[in-house]
């Protein structure tokens, strides 16, 4: 079944209703692995010293501020969007000098090329495959020239039915991902006038049901 659009008002719900459960059991980068992390600082060292020189990055999709607490720690300055009050109100409560703000990634309130980075780190899973274009192309137009952009996603086809893991903390949500094979993100980064840097796939570990992906791009000069 092709998937619907966008339900906006039922993801933040979702996330609003979780966001202190989420905070206390994704306190930090634990549920990555070191392959993960190596594309994520791979990432924060395209940065450094790059487009402008500030290391400013946008964490877009940032949920309670985990990644962004972490870029932070490459020495990266950081702002986060979420398009959930609770996820936000977890990310200033865990870090209060960064800047967190609520938002939608499909209408970011960023001037163009704001930003040295842009992160999406499985920030586009609850988009629907044909709606995620337009996603990249928001964040394509925030990124300086020179820029990188970094998207983290489960990798494969169809739709997974994440709410079980909830109800099973005692929240009833209704909340879907989209995964995504790495030659279609790869096709929209170009869409979206990027160009490939690097990927990583690998196999799913642990409770994992999926492959993870990561894909790297850059904003020509």
């Amino acid at each position: 079944m092709p998937a619907g659009p966008f339900d906006a008002a039922g993801v933040q719900h979702a996330y609003d209703t979780v966001a202190a459960d989420y905070a206390a059991r994704l306190p930090d980068t634990r549920a990555e692995t070191p392959l993960d992390l190596a594309m994520v600082d791979a990432f924060a060292e395209a940065v450094v010293g790059a487009a402008g020189g500030d290391g400013l990055v946008l964490d877009a999709g940032c949920g309670t501020g985990r990644m962004s607490r972490h870029l932070a720690g490459r020495g990266l300055r950081t702002v986060g969007l979420d398009l959930s009050h609770g996820m936000v109100t977890m990310a200033r409560r865990a870090q209060p000098g960064t800047s967190y703000v609520v938002g939608a990634l499909g209408a970011l309130p960023y001037a163009d090329a704001s930003f040295a980075g842009v992160l999406l780190w499985y920030s586009t899973i609850h988009t629907p495959p044909d709606e995620q274009s337009a996603l990249l192309s928001e964040a394509a137009r925030v990124l300086r020239p020179g820029g990188h952009l970094l998207v983290g996603f489960q990798a494969g086809t169809g739709v997974r039915d994440v709410a079980p893991a909830y109800r099973a903390l005692g929240h009833e949500v209704v909340l879907e991902r989209h995964l995504a094979s790495p030659d279609e993100m790869g096709t929209r980064l170009a869409d979206a006038g990027l160009v490939e840097v690097a990927r990583l796939v690998r196999r799913a570990v642990g409770s994992e049901r999926d492959d993870q992906a990561a894909l790297l791009a850059r904003r020509p000069d």
